[in-house]
């Protein structure tokens, strides 16, 4: 039976929100929370983006050394074959990839100003899959821009087109959150039965229905015949209104009602690593995590009313629908008020190493604890925030990956 995987797109959808974006280490970190839950790739950047080129090889390093295993890191450009090109010129090592191109006529005619027809669109997109399939892709999936306002038959073509050049999945982009769950459900049926591709749902917020169109849709991939591929971003964060959100999509997966009985997930997730991922990405983009939030919202377990309290005191599925240690929240949280000692971009040697003692984490003489000092200075000047501890371990652990990370270079 086909099945339902995630594809997380935080690193490349999230990133692109407005006043919003993430250091090389956090974009790193990112991934490697994603892989502990078991999400099945991370879209991790831009590999035609010079800014990226250390960041992204760095990451598929990691990967080759077993850190980032199994998650897949896929990049995302546009579905022009000079830029696939610039991609595998910058990251020779790239193996999976997503390439996107508009496909309703409002944007083939607005966005290209009557410069490119549809034919247009199937000749450079097919034209950048052969590309990628030179370069030796092992996965490339043909995302079809703005596909909730195309016509349906061109969708088709477009993913058949795709597929004979040997693209593995079409991505439905409801780029502008204007499917609803009846509509979006039919079209990626009728998609999965006349293309017999796997296909994604990418669904943005607009209409506030980013979290429901993404399951109507995975529900018509596999009742079509096909594998799902939900995309989502850490705590929904994304260009406008935001994107389907990770846990909360990961929850409705598994917990709503009859849907995990007939709708697998094809690799299992860890709930347990919700809270950490979600409050980590709180922090890096700084944007609070809204009170209400599935799962992880300070309110999400909270009980007030007399009933409701009573109730979930006498047996918590009175009013819960699943357990906060699920979701690896519970633990107390400890806050400084007194002396707190921070590693900065101004830290001294001394500070340094006490605040990486109370990690237990020694040095093995002060050269050693020196350089990976001004490591930490260097990443703290790139966030312009005080690291958290995964972030102190992951340069004591990695340094030479994370000098890798903290390298960016002038345009020559």
């Amino acid at each position: 039976m086909p099945k339902i995987y995630f594809i997380d797109v935080t690193n490349r959808d999230g990133v692109q929100t407005a006043k919003l974006g993430l250091s090389k280490l956090e974009k790193t970190m990112i991934n490697l929370y994603l892989n502990e839950m078991g999400i099945f790739q991370s879209e991790f950047g831009f590999p035609t983006t010079k800014h990226e080129t250390h960041y992204l090889l760095a990451n598929l390093e990691l990967a080759e050394m077993g850190v980032l295993q199994p998650i897949r890191l896929g990049g995302w450009i546009r579905a022009i074959a000079g830029d696939v090109e610039t991609a595998f010129k910058q990251v020779p090592n790239l193996r999976h990839l997503n390439l996107s191109i508009s496909t309703s006529d409002q944007m083939i005619g607005g966005k290209f100003q009557g410069k490119k027809t549809r034919d247009d669109i199937l000749n450079d997109m097919v034209e950048a899959v052969d590309a990628a399939r030179t370069h030796g892709a092992e996965s490339i999936g043909v995302n079809a821009e703005d596909a909730s306002r195309a016509d349906l038959d061109f969708l088709i073509k477009f993913g058949l087109a795709g597929k004979e050049h040997g693209a593995v999945r079409l991505r439905y982009c409801d780029t502008l959150g204007y499917d609803n769950p009846f509509t979006i459900y039919e079209t990626i049926k009728a998609l999965a039965e006349n293309t017999g591709m796997a296909i994604e749902l990418h669904c943005h917020g607009d209409l506030g229905m980013a979290n429901a169109n993404s399951i109507a849709g995975a529900k018509g991939a596999v009742d079509g015949g096909q594998d799902a591929y939900i995309n989502t971003t850490v705590n929904g964060i994304g260009e406008r209104a935001g994107n389907a959100d990770l846990v909360a999509v990961s929850l409705a997966v598994t917990k709503s009602k009859g849907f995990a009985e007939k709708y697998q997930l094809g690799n299992p997730i860890d709930l347990s690593k919700s809270w950490k991922i979600a409050k980590f990405a709180s922090y890096a983009f700084g944007v609070p995590i809204p009170i209400n939030q599935t799962g992880v919202g300070i309110n999400a377990f909270a009980h007030s009313s007399g009933i409701h309290a009573d109730g979930v005191l006498k047996d918590p599925e009175n009013y819960e629908l699943f357990s906060y240690g699920e979701l690896g929240r519970g633990e107390p949280e400890f806050v400084e008020t007194g002396r707190e000692i921070i590693a900065g971009q101004y830290s001294g040697i001394s500070g340094f190493r006490h605040v990486m003692g109370k990690m237990e984490v020694t040095f093995a003489d002060k050269e050693e604890a020196r350089e990976i000092l001004e490591l930490v200075r260097y990443a703290n000047v790139e966030s312009q925030k005080p690291l958290v501890e995964d972030e102190l371990l992951f340069i004591a652990k990695y340094p030479q990956i994370a000098k890798k990370l903290l390298t960016l270079k002038p345009l020559e």
